[in-house]
């Protein structure tokens, strides 16, 4: 059994847990039963106020771990509240930054078993595991409204309304955490299977390019950061070359199939279409206030349409303030996480960070509560120094003399 989860409280567990359920979102594909859109919202909510309300509770004397990322994430704060606080995005803007303060309270609570274990990256797995399963669950119930048309056979969540590439973030960060806990010795291979092939199976079907170079990029690099201590890390990367290079030769009309997804060569190099609302984002005219402030949290939209991207999602929302600050985290944690000797705890923050930078380009959420957020938080815990034992009270019998010790045991 590892240190860290043999003295972290099992709540902080049902936290995170809680945690993950408020990211999941309210807008998504149809689902089996209609749920509607109020409901889910007071579910996600419900689930954050549970979570902040029971982190407190386990953590009454708020006892914290100061740290560079929580730093700036609370600064986000910041830009977030000037702009929403002008109401340019509505009264929906003030109810996002609350969810966020939130939010950013709760991990500052959890912040205190930071302690460079592996507890977290447990319950990142356990929790967006059982997310999967819900996902397979509804692919077995009604393989129809789990592949629907209006995605393009893709698969979408049909319990729950989760879309493609989220299901695809999900399988594609607990693949990555899961390989590298088997290379380290942290979980047997029996174990490790369930996880991954499940997982890898419901990734194929989602399509989800970002998602599997994500994957990719973040186990090339975190593999990397192993191989001149772990041979098993060396193993698996000469393995896996070997098989890339097979693939590449022997499936490369199947893989570039997969990748196109029925698109044109227009269509694929315009990003789907994302390349014209970014354009139009940029061109768009905006006050000094704007620019440095942006307009207010909102749904991550413009013109009607997503974003998808986080940099431009935040400076939309949270301006050139918001995005030095999300720059400013990447940064940190990715220097922090260089300059650290090699280890399996570095090595899974290595892929967490690279994993987020790289789906930042056609994902949004890095400058709002999210499932990104979340994998940052992880790799913040994983990065933290381990917490100073406490000292023995001067007055505790085992401190002083054996013999007063003894009598006050007896009185």
């Amino acid at each position: 059994m590892d240190r860290d989860r043999a003295t972290t409280p099992k709540i902080v567990g049902i936290v995170w847990g809680l945690l993950v359920l408020n990211t999941l979102g309210s807008a998504g594909a149809r689902t089996i039963v209609p749920l509607p859109r109020s409901l889910i919202q007071m579910v996600t909510m419900g689930a954050l106020v549970a979570a902040f309300a029971l982190a407190l509770a386990v953590n009454l004397r708020l006892r914290l771990r100061a740290g560079a990322f929580m730093f700036l994430l609370t600064l986000l704060l910041v830009p977030s509240v000037i702009s929403s606080a002008q109401l340019e995005s509505g009264f929906g803007a003030l109810f996002r930054c609350a969810r966020l303060a939130l939010f950013v309270g709760t991990l500052w609570l959890l912040s205190r078993w930071w302690d460079g274990g592996l507890t977290f990256v447990r319950h990142h797995i356990r929790m967006y595991f059982a997310v999967l399963g819900s996902v397979a669950a509804g692919l077995v119930i009604s393989p129809g409204a789990a592949l629907p048309e209006l995605y393009g056979g893709r698969l979408v969540g049909a319990l729950w309304p989760l879309t493609p590439p989220q299901i695809g973030q999900y399988a594609a960060v607990i693949i990555g955490l899961t390989v590298l806990l088997l290379l380290g010795r942290r979980t047997d291979r029996v174990g490790a299977a369930v996880v991954i092939v499940p997982s890898l199976v419901l990734l194929a079907l989602t399509h989800t390019r970002t998602a599997t170079l994500g994957l990719i990029a973040g186990l090339a690099l975190a593999i990397g950061s192993l191989v001149l201590t772990s041979a098993a890390a060396r193993r698996f990367f000469a393995w896996a070359v070997l098989c890339a290079a097979v693939a590449a030769v022997g499936f490369a009309s199947a893989l570039q199939a997969w990748f196109l997804r029925g698109q044109s060569q227009e269509h694929f190099t315009s990003l789907t279409g994302r390349a014209k609302v970014w354009d139009a984002l940029l061109a768009a005219p905006r006050t000094t206030a704007e620019k440095w402030f942006g307009t207010g949290l909102g749904d991550k939209s413009f013109g009607g349409l997503p974003i998808d991207n986080s940099w431009l999602a935040v400076y939309q929302e949270q301006g050139l303030t918001g995005a030095a600050l999300v720059a400013a985290i990447l940064i940190g944690l990715g220097g922090v996480a260089v300059l650290r000797p090699p280890s399996l705890q570095r090595a899974c923050a290595i892929f967490l960070i690279s994993y987020c930078a790289i789906a930042s380009y056609t994902e949004a959420g890095l400058g709002d509560a999210s499932p990104y957020l979340l994998h940052l938080a992880v790799a913040a815990s994983l990065l933290a120094a381990p917490a100073p034992a406490a000292p023995l009270d001067a007055r505790s019998p085992s401190t002083r003399h054996p013999v007063t010790a003894r009598r006050s045991e007896v009185t």
